[in-house]
């Protein structure tokens, strides 16, 4: 051997060199984030060395345990639980927990993550077993909220908490999903025939709305036309009235017209003697006309007086009209 390479290594500079970097070594840690190195001084817990830079005393101290604080996952594997009702389910999940005391999941248990595995799924059949099928499948929220407090208080003095636990699959018997088949079928058939006579109600109020809705039409629209029929009668009445009024008025006029006339005209010479010519003419047609009616006419003896008479009494009234005047 080379008597260099000889003497370096029997050097006791170079074993001390040695021992001085191994010490260091032993005695510096460099701790990453979200972790917790648990150390221990001769056996005994002393301290958990944080993130950054971390000096222990070499071989009296020791880094027992290197904890992960972040948040992790657990797969509950698939497990029978009997419900309630005496039904066979086979249920699994996933767990969530970090540990929140790096010195209490090394000392107070042995293998923390095994611990809240079994703890959940015992904590699991608990709560199955509290409720019937029914609800198992209706209230997987409250199964949840159920094993989540459980294990909360539980592992608390592991230094461990479970932040959620979430139910993955619950599978019932062949047997019994047949039944539940059949159930929703029979209720999917209920439900469509309260859907198609909730539509024939539906269908036939609609219908009665819209007949009555026609009916007041029919008849607010007969009451308009008897309003309107009785309006055009009366202003027919009216009219009617008027013009019968105002004939009369103008047949009034034209006879006061005309005996104004007949008036002006008798008092003239002509006049008169047309008056006494037209009441004798008159008499005689009065006379004529009582003959005529009758097969006995009665008179003073002295008949062919009469119409003498007769004229020279229209001739006496005429004269007894000019008097006046």
């Amino acid at each position: 051997m080379d008597p260099f390479i000889l003497n370096l290594i029997t050097s006791p500079v170079l074993w001390l060199t040695i021992v001085i970097l191994y010490t260091l070594k032993k005695g510096v840690y460099f701790v990453p984030q979200n972790r917790g190195y648990v150390v221990y001084t001769l056996g005994k817990y002393t301290k958990t060395l944080s993130a950054g830079l971390n000096f222990i005393v070499p071989y009296v101290q020791s880094v027992a345990a290197d904890r992960n604080l972040k948040e992790q996952s657990l797969e509950i594997i698939s497990q029978p639980a009997i419900t309630k009702d005496n039904i066979t389910l086979e249920i699994d999940g996933i767990l969530f927990m970090k540990v929140t005391d790096a010195a209490a999941a090394t000392n107070n248990i042995t293998d923390y993550k095994l611990s809240v595995i079994q703890l959940a799924m015992t904590s699991m059949r608990n709560a199955i077993g509290s409720m019937e099928l029914d609800e198992c499948f209706q209230n997987r929220d409250a199964i949840n909220a159920q094993i989540l407090s459980s294990m909360t208080e539980a592992t608390a003095p592991w230094g461990v908490m479970v932040t959620r636990y979430e139910i993955k699959d619950i599978t019932p018997p062949q047997t019994i999903r047949e039944d539940m088949e059949k159930q929703m079928t029979a209720e999917r058939e209920k439900r469509s025939v309260i859907l198609t006579a909730e539509g024939v109600k539906i269908s036939a109020i609609t219908e009665a709305e819209g007949q009555k809705r026609a009916r007041v039409l029919d008849a607010e629209a007969a009451k308009a036309e008897q309003v309107l029929a009785a309006e055009a009668s009366k202003e027919a009445q009216i009219l009617e009235a008027t013009g019968k009024a105002e004939a009369i008025r103008l047949v009034a006029t034209a006879d006061a017209n005309a005996l104004e006339v007949v008036g002006q005209v008798a008092n003239t010479e002509q006049g008169k003697a047309a008056v006494t010519l037209t009441l004798a003419q008159d008499a005689i047609s009065a006379h004529q006309a009582i003959a005529s009616e009758s097969t006995i006419v009665l008179t003073d003896g002295k008949t062919g007086d009469n119409i003498a008479n007769t004229v020279a009494q229209a001739i006496a009234v005429s004269s007894s009209l000019k008097l006046s005047e």
